[in-house]
């Protein structure tokens, strides 16, 4: 099932922050993605209703297996391309803005062909 861009850096977002802090909450999602709280709010409910994210009784929110999966995927291509667009002469700030839009966009076929050639160009990720 496709999910929409907006939901792909949400959860994108949310295994960032808790890479970063461990935790997350909705406030650390507004700050992070520097959007309204209102709309974090509609967000992580649709996430949660969805089978996406679960958020416990103090507010904290975390990735199920299915939003972990596409979270990763997307978090994959973004440092993939970041990399590769910053290899490439484009400057960092631009770079990982080009990135988080093209990581949505390509099929999974395309990607791994573009990772792929990259890794044999010496541009990997971990």
């Amino acid at each position: 099932m496709k999910i929409q861009e907006s939901a792909e850096n949400y959860l994108e977002s949310i295994l960032m922050i808790t890479e970063r802090k461990g935790e997350v909450r909705s406030i650390d999602i507004v700050n992070e993605l520097e959007f309204s709280k209102p709309s974090v709010s509609i967000a992580m409910k649709n996430l949660r209703e969805n089978g996406y994210i679960l958020v416990d009784k103090d507010g904290y929110i975390s990735l199920t297996d299915k939003g972990r999966v596409i979270a990763e995927k997307m978090y994959e291509r973004h440092k993939l391309f970041s990399e590769l667009f910053v290899r490439l002469g484009v400057d960092r700030s631009i770079a990982v803005k080009d990135a988080c839009r093209v990581e949505h966009i390509l099929s999974d076929e395309t990607f791994a062909a573009i990772k792929d050639y990259a890794a044999k160009m010496g541009v990997t990720v971990e």
